[in-house]
């Protein structure tokens, strides 16, 4: 059903005149004769009648004039709604974080929700793994997770910012008189670790093979303060980006800098081809906004 055949229908009830009703709308008279003669078609019924110059409503045509009443008004919201959406007045942005991402991007979040108040923001926080699986399966617009991704995934990236990687380890005589520690070396300690789920966790073991070394495993964990607690405990050395290790306590503590190719680096990802919704193209303009280096890299 075309909804402006029943909004003339609804007018000319209103106004009892075809003529008056053309005024209102600002179309022809022939042109809604035309309309209601199609709505009528397309319903198989008689919906008005005329007696000399009144107009008189069939059964037929009582329900469609209060049904349409009903439609016309929610249609008139839904226009107001879908504005609101347009102007970023409403809607809704899914966005996933790994944990230890949080700190590192309080700021854009901020910016973002003083710019647009009424959107209301979702965050699912998971590993980088498993953040870019859900927006593949499109439970989530967007994510922030380690770079790269696997190059066989249909992702757009955006890289925001990238940091060094830090061994974290006891501040004893032993690691005071070191600037920086090897892959290799690390194989001679227990290594704690962030669990499978974590695309830095995939980045280092592939490291770790690329120059021939096993390590030894003695923790997997998705928190980074836990693995930090566990070095305290002398359980072993951590691996975790700078900034981490800048907001731990530097009295028991002590982080060198890992000799290797890796950094952390951290970007933006959403589906390749996908439909990306006001709110989530206005939180990637945010972000670029915050980090003028932002880089795009499309997926081929």
């Amino acid at each position: 059903m075309d909804v402006r055949a029943l909004r003339y229908f609804v007018e000319v009830v209103r106004q009892q005149s075809f003529t008056r009703a053309a005024e209102k709308l600002f179309v022809t008279q022939p042109t809604i004769s035309k309309m209601l003669r199609q709505l009528e078609e397309e319903l198989g019924s008689t919906l008005l009648m005329r007696d000399g110059r009144k107009l008189h409503l069939t059964d037929s045509g009582q329900a469609v004039y209060q049904r349409g009443l009903a439609i016309l008004q929610e249609f008139k919201q839904l226009e107001a709604e879908i504005d609101d959406i347009n102007q970023l007045k409403t809607g809704e942005l899914r966005l996933g974080i790994p944990p230890m991402v949080g700190m590192q991007i309080a700021g854009s979040v901020s910016a973002f929700r003083q710019r647009y108040p009424g959107i209301e923001l979702k965050i699912a926080e998971f590993g980088g793994l498993t953040v870019q699986q859900a927006v593949l399966s499109g439970s989530l617009d967007l994510a922030i997770t380690a770079l790269p991704v696997a190059e066989d995934l249909p992702l757009n990236t955006l890289t925001l910012m990238s940091h060094p990687l830090c061994v974290l380890v006891q501040r004893s005589s032993h690691w005071l008189t070191r600037t920086s520690i090897s892959l290799s070396e690390l194989a001679e300690h227990p290594l704690l670790i962030f669990n499978e789920e974590f695309s830095l966790n995939r980045q280092l073991v592939q490291a770790f093979h690329r120059h021939g070394v096993t390590p030894h495993i003695a923790v997997r964990s998705g928190q980074w303060d836990f693995l930090a607690a566990m070095v305290q405990a002398e359980m072993g050395v951590a691996i975790l980006p700078e900034p981490i290790c800048q907001r731990l306590d530097k009295q028991s503590l002590l982080w060198l800098p890992l000799e290797s190719e890796l950094e952390w680096k951290l970007g933006m990802i959403w589906r390749e081809g996908s439909y990306l919704s006001r709110s989530a193209q206005a939180w990637i303009a945010c972000c670029r906004e915050f980090w003028p280096g932002a880089a795009p890299t499309l997926s081929v």
